[in-house]
């Protein structure tokens, strides 16, 4: 957890995103919490006796680390905030920054849900000490229907780069086993030779010097990483699709030797994650 925490408080950096960071981490049972307004500090921090993280206010959308600063401040002098209007009567707000902490469920403390937050973040933000309360528009918001998973997810992947407790593949697991896809993890079953299909979010594309023209691409689903090898061949064939898809299809021959697993590539195919995700590529 403590490990985990370091590297996202050191972003930007590195090979591996904070999506594939906080994912990894929840493979080896750390529990990963998103940010929160009354418990977060401005950067990823540990809790629960360091078995546990938590995400910072800083890496809220729109909020960045001085902000951050100034409300945990805030929050340390006046006590815990109580209300979304009481947030914003302490720490000035634009209406995008109140939105991007609506968005990231950081205001789910004031028992109010994320679409809830989201009508009242306009009012909320028009609220100053320099005008008289009340004046603006009501935060009370009508009754909103909450939600999906897909939704909570993309919406934390949109306020913060990370999904704290879902993965997007795993929205469509039913639909790629139906595909016959074949998980990461379960990528050291197969047999050295097999043919597979295999699937995820990209992650990082690579061609070293030395690899001859070969592009290495790298696939993240919910339960673990792929290898994928391109020839140059299959990248000239696929160029587009290949350097611009958040996430792919592959179809390719299994290489399992020693307990590491490739998939040489002889199919790429786009797909539709519904989730955003980044890549670092040619790093």
């Amino acid at each position: 957890a403590a490990f985990c925490a370091g590297l996202l408080r050191a972003q930007p950096m590195g090979f591996y995103s904070p999506q594939s960071l906080v994912a990894d981490a929840r493979r080896h049972g750390v529990q990963v919490h998103g940010a929160d307004i009354n418990a977060s500090l401005a950067h990823a921090t540990v809790e629960a006796g360091g078995t546990e993280v938590r995400l910072g206010l800083g890496e809220v959308r729109h909020i960045g680390a001085t902000l951050a600063e100034r409300i945990v401040e805030s929050r340390g002098d006046g006590g815990p905030f109580t209300s979304f209007l009481d947030l914003t009567g302490r720490v000035e707000l634009t209406t995008a920054q109140a939105e991007s902490l609506a968005t990231a469920g950081a205001l789910d403390s004031f028992g109010i849900s994320r679409r809830e937050a989201l009508w009242a973040a306009g009012a909320a933000a028009g609220e100053r000490r320099d005008r008289l309360p009340g004046i603006g528009a009501s935060t009370r918001a009508p009754t909103l229907p909450g939600m999906s998973d897909l939704e909570l997810a993309a919406a934390d992947v949109w306020a913060t780069g990370v999904s704290p407790d879902t993965y997007p593949t795993q929205f469509l697991r039913p639909q790629l086993d139906a595909l016959g896809v074949v998980p990461a993890a379960h990528l050291l079953e197969v047999p050295d030779g097999d043919r597979v299909l295999v699937g995820g979010a990209v992650t990082h594309r690579q061609r070293p010097a030395t690899a001859a023209g070969v592009t290495f691409i790298n696939l993240e689903d919910e339960t673990g990483m792929v290898n994928v090898v391109c020839s140059v061949g299959l990248w000239a064939k696929y160029r587009k699709l290949a350097n611009t898809a958040p996430a792919l299809l592959v179809r390719g021959k299994v290489q399992n030797a020693e307990g590491a697993v490739t998939v040489v590539a002889d199919r790429l195919q786009l797909m539709d994650l519904r989730v955003s995700a980044t890549s670092r590529d040619f790093r």
